[in-house]
């Protein structure tokens, strides 16, 4: 019997699997990580482990300090997971823009929750400098760390692994990685392995057309929780990307839909983008090319949002 010495060990080393009826006909093969195989669900256990083991060891993190963050609700889960398993106390600063299964699986691992209102549901800038300022404010209580995820280079570390399982799963074909950005460290972290590899790959960024920042257009609101932060991501490294696509909203969550229906795969709105733009990438690349992209979270955290109403085709 082969066993892990405890839940951390469960995080990584995820399914790769092969999309093969939502990609038309005379398209590159289209390949997913599974990345709800991880223990939150969501790929979001990579950077919490990295964020929060390395604080531990350089010694800003110590024993019986308070973790604080902002986030959209899979950071805040994986950081929860992490912080029961370690014995930290964690205050995460969240809104009701997000889903209320991500809010219920936060407070299940024992994390306290601060609600910042938004404007009618919807992800704006504003939103995301309510919650960060939120966050700084407590932060600035005694024995509290503050693992700051758009600004902690940690996090790009936590996706390393994730490049190298691509990497050996793909046994070096990979043509193209697709990615839609929040903090930018996914894409980050497996470009810069994957280009270390193969500097020829290409690193294609996905974000909402309705608030295509990176692409030069306005910041706005839109429906697909965890990206699009509506201005540049500190951590993001334009030398590393080959494109950018933009993908709506509302075709967003019809991918998420067509994926369970036509794939099996039940997915978030995020990787519905993920494989809207992937389609696209393989149109370009042609038959014999191979492109990956994430599975980034589960359906299961979306079951109360428009994705997934019963009133949906």
């Amino acid at each position: 019997m082969n066993t892990g010495s405890d839940i951390l060990g469960a995080i990584g080393n995820t399914s790769l699997v092969q999309l093969r009826n939502v990609v038309p006909p005379g398209c590159a093969k289209v390949f997913a990580k599974l990345e709800w195989e991880n223990p939150t669900s969501s790929m979001k256990d990579r950077m919490a482990k990295a964020m929060i083991s390395r604080a531990e060891e350089d010694g800003r993190l110590s024993c019986g300090d308070t973790i604080v963050e902002y986030t959209g609700g899979s950071t805040g889960a994986s950081l929860a997971l992490i912080c029961a398993a370690k014995g930290y106390h964690l205050h995460i600063v969240t809104s009701d823009a997000f889903s209320s299964e991500k809010l219920d699986q936060m407070s299940a691992f024992g994390a306290k929750l601060t609600l910042v209102p938004s404007e009618g549901g919807l992800t704006t800038k504003k939103l995301i400098l309510d919650m960060i300022e939120a966050a700084e404010e407590i932060s600035r209580n005694p024995h509290t760390y503050w693992t700051d995820q758009l600004n902690n280079l940690d996090s790009i570390a936590g996706y390393y692994p994730l490049a190298e399982e691509i990497w050996r799963q793909t046994d070096g074909k990979v043509d193209a990685f697709v990615h839609s950005v929040g903090t930018s460290a996914s894409s980050r972290g497996v470009a810069t392995v994957l280009k270390r590899y193969k500097p020829n790959v290409q690193i294609k960024v996905v974000e909402p057309a309705e608030s295509a920042v990176l692409s030069g257009g306005q910041a706005g609101p839109h429906k697909i929780e965890g990206v699009g932060i509506g201005y540049t991501p500190p951590l993001w490294d334009a030398s590393l990307v080959d494109g950018l696509i933009q993908v709506k909203s509302d075709d967003a969550e019809e991918m998420a839909r067509r994926l369970a229906r036509e794939e099996a795969l039940f997915a978030g709105t995020s990787s519905g983008a993920n494989v809207m733009a992937a389609i696209q990438v393989a149109q370009q690349l042609g038959q014999d090319a191979v492109v990956v992209t994430l599975m980034v979270d589960s359906g299961i955290k979306y079951l109360s949002t428009d994705v997934y109403k019963k009133n949906k085709a």
